[in-house]
């Protein structure tokens, strides 16, 4: 019925042990206040017959409830020598009697005090049943706890059993997202949770292939020129310099594919960052040393890289890996397209969201239509392998951060390259003026 480590079993014993001890202490505390009530009374009912006694008044009232009792009182007189006695009050029990003693002084001067008596057999017969009615009640009621935790156990554990059965059902060719309306509201954060993750794992697998498939082309096509030239150079001979030149453009052929290959080697490269030990790091210390770099390349190309960080410093604990990919590429493409005597503007900023990290460029911008995160996939006339943006795909989803390219919309050409960091993970340095 229970796991090694079964949620359920703990939970069962700790609302067993709480209503042990729950029903334990409510239960003493009422039987013991039941006794009190009933001794106090049995005491105030004696204490009243002595006074009446001791003031020579009648022993009891026709409209008391006690008189009915008065048959089973026993009173006499005795002397205590020695110092005076305070009104005392002690039980006995003999041949399966119980009686109830008052000692009451009566004359001082003579050191006599009254002694009454009383049976209060029936009474102690009635807290005894009382007793036994309570641990009855005791255990109905422990029972009854006992089933509605097991039955509330199961409810509760429904919803992840639920989960399970659908998560063990699904392979990589058949994931359905789950439906959170069906679920309770507590479990909901947990539905979306995984259904972000099978939503990863689909894009995951989706990327794989198209990587494959593209890996597979960008490798074949220049195997196959390689191939043609050399049955062509084989054809009939050829001087020395034809040679050699088939040679170098063999060369350059083979250059084109290593890229291709270092490429895809990053990608394994990046595999094994996303299982780096996270750092706590300052955000923005990391986008100004990577800008002072960039800086030196931007004017060696005749185009001017301008910065604008804000808040001053932003806490975060990630892979400082990932995040350099992401916005070197950002900053590699901004470059690439954006003509001499452009700009190129970093800058960062504080929402609702996170920090929000762009790259503005004044490029040939991009066409919405095509998927620019997929593998291979190029824009423009630059040259490139295509994998520079998949990569930053893979690494934001690792970060657990949202990646975004848009053409600018200020009346000038060029794009925006987005990195918006979640705050949920970070915290903020306060400013210091």
């Amino acid at each position: 019925m229970f796991s090694k480590r079964s949620i359920r079993k703990d939970f069962l014993i700790q609302i067993i042990i709480s209503t042990i001890a729950l029903i334990f202490a409510f239960s003493s505390i009422l039987y013991f206040f039941i006794e009190k009530s009933i001794y106090d009374e049995k005491h105030e009912e004696l204490l009243i017959f002595a006074q009446n006694i001791s003031n020579s008044q009648s022993l009891y009232n026709e409209d008391e409830a006690y008189n009915e009792n008065f048959f089973s009182l026993n009173i006499e007189i005795i002397h205590l020598k020695g110092e005076e006695v305070d009104i005392s009050q002690y039980e006995k029990t003999q041949r399966e009697h119980t009686y109830l003693t008052l000692i009451y002084p009566f004359n001082l001067k003579e050191n006599a005090y009254l002694k009454i008596t009383k049976d209060i057999s029936t009474t102690k017969h009635l807290l005894n049943r009382i007793l036994k009615y309570i641990f009855f009640i005791n255990i109905v009621g422990f029972l009854l706890v006992v089933i509605y935790a097991i039955t509330l156990s199961k409810m509760l554990v429904r919803p992840i059993q639920q989960l399970s059965a659908k998560l063990s059902n699904m392979n990589e060719h058949l994931m359905q997202p789950i439906d959170t309306n069906t679920l309770p509201k507590e479990f909901e954060p947990l539905g979306e949770m995984l259904n972000h993750l099978i939503a990863r794992i689909q894009n995951f697998i989706k990327y794989q292939k198209e990587l494959f498939i593209g890996t597979a082309h960008e490798l074949k096509t220049p195997l196959a020129v390689i191939k043609l030239k050399n049955q062509v150079t084989l054809i009939k001979e050829r001087s020395a310099s034809e040679y050699i030149e088939a040679l170098k453009r063999t060369n350059t052929t083979i250059d084109e594919m290593n890229i291709i290959v270092s490429n895809i080697l990053n990608i394994g490269r990046q595999e094994g960052a996303q299982l780096e030990k996270p750092k706590h790091v300052d955000i923005i210390a990391i986008l100004k040393q990577k800008a002072d770099d960039f800086k030196l390349l931007a004017a060696n190309e005749g185009k001017e890289l301008e910065m604008s960080f804000e808040p001053n410093a932003f806490m975060a604990m990630l892979q400082v890996s990932l995040l350099n990919q992401i916005i070197q590429n950002f900053l590699q493409n901004a470059l690439k397209f954006t003509p001499k005597e452009k700009k190129v503007i970093l800058r960062s900023s504080q929402d609702d969201y996170g920090l929000l990290i762009e790259v503005i460029d004044e490029g040939c911008g991009i066409d919405d239509s095509v998927d620019l995160f997929a593998p291979f996939v190029r824009q423009g006339n630059r040259p490139g392998v295509g994998l520079g943006l998949f990569l930053a795909q893979s690494a934001a989803d690792a970060l657990g951060a949202k990646i975004k390219i848009r053409n600018r919309e200020d009346g000038i050409d060029g794009t925006i390259a987005s990195l918006q960091l979640n705050s949920k993970l970070s915290c903020i340095i306060p400013r210091y003026n």
